[in-house]
């Protein structure tokens, strides 16, 4: 594949305004800042392309070719983070073999900044997923997941805060209900709480208290799911909370042709994007900041 086909969009870009705050302009004003967040979700193991003749994903996706989008634009832009929205593992015969190992590796040197925890991160239990973070130069983030009584007590944090070119990122993880889907063996004494209740604790906190210019929620609850319309998921989060600006999602394996627009209960728009699964997307999302007014906008990336 030709180096310029890894960054080729795939879909025009969604724009919002962030925290309900007026328009500002997107011209070169020197008051303005700027930040780029690259997202990435559901990567399930998969070091390597796929071949040229799958069926689904052909000559797409590995990480050698994500680690060039990603040092690509970081050559052109000044202030980027690069987030993960969880199931890092399980899916390749890299992770039956090596336990996550690789997969924290490679993110590493991909300098992620921040991941959230997926159902699968838990298949070698809490305490494989525990043996892996001295591999990870990154931090996690679940707010829904209590670890109070278990080894990721004090480790797993419910949020963090990142000051990048003077625009400060509040975000929180959220995980999925684990019953059902992992082994009580696995996850231990992880104790799951309402993505709501926790929404608005996090969002006080993040928004009110802290006074971040941005709130971002790394979530792996789902995009929608159309056999259940009530069932909690991203929409579902954007309309029963307040004060989210962005939704970076994972979990359903949503391949979005651009970032989904949803209004909250304030009627403030909520941008929520979802890249697909086993790392063939890596999402982009343009944040500017002028005179206290936000926007962004948002597209997918082929890799």
């Amino acid at each position: 594949m030709k180096r310029r086909d890894f960054i080729q969009k795939t879909a025009a870009g969604s724009a919002l305004v962030l925290g309900g705050m007026g328009l500002s302009s997107f011209d070169e004003a020197a008051a303005q800042k700027k930040l780029t967040i690259l997202h990435t979700n559901d990567v399930h193991s998969h070091i390597d392309p796929f071949p040229a003749d799958d069926p689904k994903f052909p000559d797409k996706g590995g990480v050698a070719r994500r680690a060039t989008l990603i040092e690509k634009i970081r050559n052109e832009e000044d202030n980027v983070l690069l987030l993960d929205a969880g199931d890092i593992f399980q899916g390749t015969p890299y992770f039956n073999y090596y336990g996550g190992e690789l997969e924290m590796k490679l993110m590493s040197m991909m300098k992620y900044d921040l991941g959230t925890m997926g159902n699968h991160d838990f298949d070698n239990g809490i305490d494989g997923f525990y043996k892996q973070l001295p591999n990870a130069s990154f931090d996690f983030v679940s707010a829904n997941y209590d670890f109070k009584n278990t080894i990721l007590n004090g480790i797993v944090k419910p949020y963090k805060i990142f000051h990048k070119n003077g625009i400060k990122v509040g975000i929180f993880g959220l995980g999925v209900e684990l019953n059902g889907l992992v082994d009580k063996k696995l996850s231990k004494e992880t104790v799951y709480l309402n993505p709501v209740e926790v929404t608005q604790d996090m969002t006080r906190i993040l928004k009110q208290e802290q006074k971040c210019d941005v709130v971002i929620c790394l979530s792996h609850l789902g995009f929608a799911y159309d056999n259940d319309p009530e069932k909690i998921c991203d929409v579902n989060l954007a309309r029963a909370t307040k004060n989210i600006d962005i939704i970076i999602g994972g979990h359903t394996h949503t391949f979005l042709k651009k970032p989904h627009i949803e209004k909250n209960t304030a009627g403030q728009e909520v941008m929520i994007n979802q890249v697909g699964c086993y790392g063939v997307n890596v999402g982009r999302i343009d944040i500017t900041l002028q005179n206290g007014k936000a926007e962004g906008n948002g597209r997918t990336l082929t890799v």
